[in-house]
């Protein structure tokens, strides 16, 4: 598009079209023209316990999971999955998708009322999932949740997945899918104490992963070395997808590791990488970055977070690749505006890019709901095939995220300059973004709540080098109540909710800045904040609490 904006409208860019395409349908297309080609590899730390598939032992295993799925559950019951990443992760998923039934994906690091609630909320009939997580024993946590989740029926661990497989009838027919049909149930931290289930079908992720390989120039020869999380729409959705769709060679980690990142890298030409800035930094500073071979590195993608143009800048020079910004969400199955490798380095920082092909964009007015001029902050809507099909059971807040002529409100502020290229200012949700991780205060708040000494708290995000933001307390004390050592809330709090959302800095006061009608500041809150008139607490951080606290990274 030559033509520039004077409004902040960004009519659907043409494209080679938005296939009528499923998951599986990928797959098929990927093995029958390359059968012999690598296709899947699990990069295991020990090198020994590593895994290859061509995409004809893909897609046979593929195939096979789905009829063992089919010997258990009818096509559209929803499967989930609480477990690390493996190369089993992905061909589950595939399989769950050619059998017609749907992915519920969780976090591994859900606690049990975490777990409890997507189980029963979900109506999944069928759990996969480890026994062991980061040398936590998840086994009372999955007993204790089955026991409101009763419509969980069959348990399938790896100690048993062999066998799994080899319950299904090798001749059994595989069910006929509609590109529209449901494939993934994500859930997004809810601002009302509860994840939302976003509905996503097989058109909307296939087609924009697919967008996505096509902006990062991913051809046949492209490797992707991932260790962003299955559970995760980046992982489970943009970077597997955006592989098979350019008939590449996909390397899953089992967890974010600098050195291992390295030497995949290095030991099977990778070329393409989804990470986060926390990760970037983390394998840019390994003493073995100075050792490893990079050279084959052609396109990094980053975003989930804040890019700053010097981590831009350090890591095209660094790796001598390009480097892509992703910005989206989850209702909108994953990335909806991408830089170009052909951008600047200003651009890739100051700006998250245009929406990807055959996707309306537009900035409105808040109060109003009118398009503003460019330039001018606003809410960002958009509309497209890449629309979720809707919350899960929750018709009422789908109706107030997807309005009548079908835009999606996205919650978040910002602004299109004339060329299209978007820029994100803020958010109207209050969502905290930890290292790539979407975060809502209210969910957090109303954890915290529990804790006999709290009068008032307040959860907001604060800002942070290494983070891009951390999860921040604001609390006022009951009356005769002395401030609490902050490591003993730490614990405290890692009893009840995960690690990742666990604030590591307290602030206490007396009082909170309030609007005439009642309500907190936020915004006043953390200019205190950053002024230095509320000071923090931090309590001290054990290499092994910082590792469990890494849950994107991991």
């Amino acid at each position: 598009m030559t033509t520039l904006l004077t409004q902040s409208y960004w009519p659907a860019e043409k494209s080679t079209g938005v296939r009528d395409i499923t998951l599986p349908g990928l797959l098929r297309e990927a093995a029958e023209e390359f059968p012999d080609k690598l296709a899947l590899v699990y990069g295991a730390k020990n090198p020994e316990n590593r895994r290859h598939w061509t995409y004809a032992e893909f897609l046979a295993d593929v195939e096979q999971g789905a009829r063992a799925l089919l010997a258990h559950f009818s096509p559209g019951d929803r499967i989930a999955v609480w477990a690390p990443n493996s190369a089993n992760w992905v061909i589950l998923q595939q399989a769950v998708a050619m059998a017609g039934m749907v992915v519920v994906a969780a976090n591994p690091a859900y606690k049990t009322h975490e777990l409890e609630f997507v189980l029963r909320h979900s109506g999944a009939v069928g759990l996969f999932y480890v026994k062991n997580y980061r040398g936590a024993n998840l086994e009372p946590v999955v007993q204790t949740a089955l026991g409101t989740a009763t419509n969980v029926k069959t348990l399938v661990t790896p100690d048993t997945w062999e066998a799994f497989l080899d319950s299904g009838d090798p001749e059994a027919k595989l069910p006929d899918i509609n590109p529209t049909d449901p494939v993934q149930v994500q859930y997004t931290s809810g601002t009302t104490g509860f994840p939302k289930g976003a509905i996503l079908h097989h058109k909307g992720i296939v087609n924009e992963a697919t967008f996505v390989g096509e902006r990062t120039a991913m051809g046949p020869d492209g490797v992707c070395i991932n260790a962003m999380p299955m559970y995760h729409i980046g992982g489970g959705a943009v970077t597997e997808l955006q592989t098979i769709s350019a008939k590449g060679t996909y390397v899953v980690m089992p967890a974010f590791d600098p050195a291992l990142t390295l030497e995949l890298f290095e030991t099977y030409r990778g070329t393409h990488s989804l990470m986060v800035p926390t990760m970037l930094l983390a394998v840019l500073e390994h003493p073995d970055a100075a050792t490893r071979d990079m050279s084959s590195t052609q396109t990094i993608m980053s975003g989930a977070a804040p890019v700053s143009e010097a981590l831009v800048k350090r890591v095209i020079e660094r790796w001598g690749c390009q480097f892509s910004i992703l910005f989206g969400q989850t209702e909108m199955h994953g990335v909806t505006n991408q830089t170009r490798v052909t951008d600047s380095p200003e651009d890739q920082a100051r700006t998250v890019g245009q929406p990807l092909p055959e996707l309306e964009m537009k900035i409105i007015d808040v109060d109003t709901g009118e398009i503003v001029p460019v330039g001018v902050q606003g809410e960002i809507c958009a509309r497209g095939y890449q629309n979720m099909l809707g919350y899960d059971q929750l018709p009422d807040q789908t109706a107030a995220t997807i309005d009548p002529d079908g835009w999606l409100h996205m919650g978040d502020l910002g602004t299109l300059d004339e060329r299209g290229f978007l820029r994100v200012t803020g958010r109207l949700k209050d969502m905290i973004i930890r290292g790539g991780v979407n975060l809502y205060p209210r969910e957090i708040e109303e954890v915290l709540a529990g804790h006999h000494d709290f009068a008032e708290l307040v959860v907001l995000g604060v800002q942070s080098e290494k983070w891009g933001e951390e999860v921040a307390a604001v609390v006022r004390l009951r009356d005769g109540c002395t401030q609490p050592d902050p490591a003993e809330l730490k614990s405290w709090c890692r009893e009840r909710i995960s690690a990742h959302k666990t604030p590591s800095r307290w602030y206490f006061t007396e009082a909170y800045p309030q609007t005439p009608s009642g309500k907190i500041q936020k915004f006043v809150l953390l200019d205190q904040i950053t002024s230095g008139e509320l000071e923090a607490v931090v309590a001290p951080s054990s290499q092994a609490d910082q590792q469990g606290r890494e849950s994107v990274a991991q």
